[in-house]
């Protein structure tokens, strides 16, 4: 017998690094003792990390019946079951386990990526933070890992400090502490962390996918696929990985890599309907209209209580919801409980009853979305409107003139900025026609340099400004350039940044890149705010889900322009939405004078363009000019009184 623990003994320490081996020795075992559950568990273990889960399992679906109570046999089935693709049971088998043994990490952390897979971050934090707490053995570390179960942060986070000055480099606190701050919303401190984590420990392996999420949360698309390469190359077969790369992909602005990434995930994991609706969203941004209705109606059959994925098909614009779907979502909206499904619910019937001719009750539900979203974000616009004045007050036409010439001279971006919903997309289809200029996404980097210049505190910008010198401009100039490089694929001489509220930045832009063009895609301010107000916005725009609010934001960002059209004359074009939609032509040579371009057919020929489109716009922009929109507003105009108030009030001319 001790012969036999000592060799089944030295097959489990085989399976870390040779499963091959591992594999060899428990067979050999199982010859001399049949049916050894032990050694049976370490052949199907062995089978799996050799990419045969099919074997894997054909072992372990009688052992898991024979041995109830053994905690490392249902841990391994649950894996298995999770690399068939069968993630409804892996739930259930990984459950079992850690209910048998809490202290197993393996089975903690393959709970934590399942529930990241399906969607549930709040399951997904908790798993993980189970997974930390059973990987340590340090007391210190263990009541530490306890408080970020509890969700106790402050007290972690003080623990964790107190531990790492007197062991500053034991990796998992550090691991711990980058949880903490990512929880805290602090994701720069927990990228440095998990950085230090890895220089220290290059193998660490959760800190390195920590690490992808993180640099992917902050819009760092191509550091996060960076680290996600590594870790596909160890395990090439993982879908949380093939996921998440997905998602960087997409991102950087690559849809079709991104699609096939997809793909391969759902090959293994068909039945998680995020990555149905995620798998939806890239397809639509690449044009594929047909087959992401299909994915997003896959998406539904799956999980029909799942609001954003009925918000998705209302979010195409122009699709036609079939008789009964109205019902299927009342239906949905009264049992779901969730927040975030009642809001997309509602706010995908507001479409489908605009669309149906029902103006009082699509109304009514596009309110009711927007106050439920509303109650989920912070945002006030007193502080707001506090910032703009800043801006205005700092940046005079005197202190653009005392730094004349500063900055990076290239002069390739063009700034499209504005309100969303207000034409920025139909001119960037436009312009992305033109054979010297490409277009690109709503690029995260000016926002990500106006955050490093005063990141502790909202009240220091734009003051931080006024503190740059000309070496810092031209630095922040070329790091602009450096960073979106990547999202240019065409090798053309212009590319479009089109994040519209990059208007609170030009100071900023005007004082880094001095040869960039800037456009002001405006909109008649019922139109504008109200079109906002019926859309929900995956990120961002918080001033949108509230109508006096809305009106207060415009008055504040026309304002903003208003200035910038005094102290810097000439350096903005405006392009009014209504001009564009009934004049096409003259609009766009006007606007390709104003980017020294001569004027090219193909740009009036701009819904024939197959580029990939990331924005709401999406689907109206593969079509011709339409004017039916231009006067939508007007069917509620009976409920916009609020609106119409604040803008007047704000001295808004219409």
């Amino acid at each position: 017998m001790t012969n036999a623990q000592d060799a089944l003994a030295h097959a489990d320490k085989l399976l870390a690094g040779r499963p091959d081996l591992a594999l060899q020795q428990a067979e050999a075992i199982l010859q001399v003792l049949p049916s050894h559950p032990k050694a049976q568990l370490i052949q199907a273990a062995s089978h799996r990390r050799l990419g045969n889960p099919v074997e894997a399992a054909r072992i372990l679906q009688p052992l898991a019946a024979s041995q109830p109570r053994a905690a490392l046999v249902h841990q391994e089935w649950g894996l298995t079951q999770a690399a068939l693709g069968d993630q409804a049971n892996a739930l259930v088998s990984l459950g079992r386990a850690v209910r048998l043994n809490p202290d197993l990490a393996p089975a903690w952390q393959a709970l934590a990526d399942l529930h990241h897979l399906a969607g549930d971050r709040t399951l997904a934090e908790a798993a993980h933070a189970q997974h930390l707490r059973a990987g340590v053995h340090d007391p210190t570390l263990r009541v530490a890992a306890a408080a970020l179960c509890d969700n106790d942060l402050p007290r972690a986070e003080h623990l964790l400090r107190a531990h790492l000055r007197d062991s500053p480099n034991d990796v998992a606190a550090i691991r711990m502490l980058a949880e903490a701050g990512t929880r805290l919303g602090r994701d720069q401190d927990a990228e440095s962390l998990l950085a230090r984590a890895l220089h220290l420990m290059p193998d660490f392996t959760p800190a390195r996918h920590n690490y992808a999420v993180v640099l992917f949360r902050q819009n760092k698309g191509e550091d996060a696929l960076r680290e996600i390469e590594k870790l596909l190359a160890a395990e090439e077969s993982n879908p949380t990985y093939q996921n998440l790369q997905a998602a960087c992909l997409a991102l950087l602005g690559d849809t079709e890599a991104s699609i096939a990434a997809y793909r391969r995930v759902l090959a293994a994991a068909p039945c998680q309907p995020r990555i149905w609706l995620s798998f939806g969203h890239a397809l639509k941004a690449a044009g594929h209209r047909a087959e992401s209705v299909q994915a997003y109606r896959t998406c539904l059959n799956l999980a029909p209580g799942l609001g954003e994925a009925w918000w998705s098909l209302a979010n195409l614009k122009n699709e036609t919801f079939p008789p009964g779907d109205i019902a299927r979502m009342q239906a949905q909206l009264s049992t779901v409980a969730g927040v975030e499904d009642r809001f997309h619910l509602h706010y995908a019937l507001g479409a489908a009853l605009e669309q149906s001719g029902d103006t009082a009750a699509s109304f009514t539900h596009y309110a009711e979305g927007a106050r439920l979203r509303r109650t989920q974000i912070s945002y006030n616009s007193d502080h707001t409107h506090a910032q703009m004045l800043r801006t205005r007050t700092l940046l005079t036409q005197e202190f653009f003139e005392a730094r004349a010439g500063w900055g990076h001279p290239d002069p390739a971006p063009i700034f499209i900025v504005g309100l969303p919903r207000s034409g920025s997309t139909l001119i960037e289809q436009i312009l992305a026609c033109h054979s010297a200029i490409e277009g690109t996404a709503e690029l995260p980097e000016i926002v990500a340099i106006a955050r490093d210049l005063a990141p502790v505190s909202e009240d220091r910008y734009p003051a931080a400004l006024a503190d740059l010198t000309p070496d810092q401009c031209a630095a922040l100039g070329r790091r602009y350039i450096e960073r979106t490089r990547i999202y240019r694929k065409l090798n053309r001489r212009f590319f479009i940044d089109k994040l519209p509220n990059n208007f609170v930045h030009i100071g900023l832009i005007h004082l880094i890149l001095p040869n960039a063009k800037i456009i002001d895609a405006r909109r008649h301010p019922m139109a504008a705010c109200f079109s906002a107000f019926k859309q929900h916005f995956a990120r961002g725009q918080h001033f949108s889900y509230d109508l006096t609010e809305l009106g207060r934001y415009y008055a504040d960002y026309t304002a903003l322009m208003a200035h910038f059209d005094e102290v810097l004359p000439g350096r903005i074009h405006r392009v009014g939405y209504e001009g564009m939609v009934e004049e096409t032509e003259g609009e766009t040579r006007r606007l390709l004078s104003f980017l020294s371009l001569d004027f090219e057919p193909a740009c009036l020929r701009f819904h024939e363009n197959a580029r990939a489109v990331r924005t709401a716009s999406s689907e109206q922009v593969r079509q011709p000019i339409y004017r039916e929109g231009l006067e939508r507003w007007r069917h509620f105009e009976p409920w916009l009184g609020e609106l119409a108030d604040t803008l007047k009030g704000q001295a808004v001319h219409f």
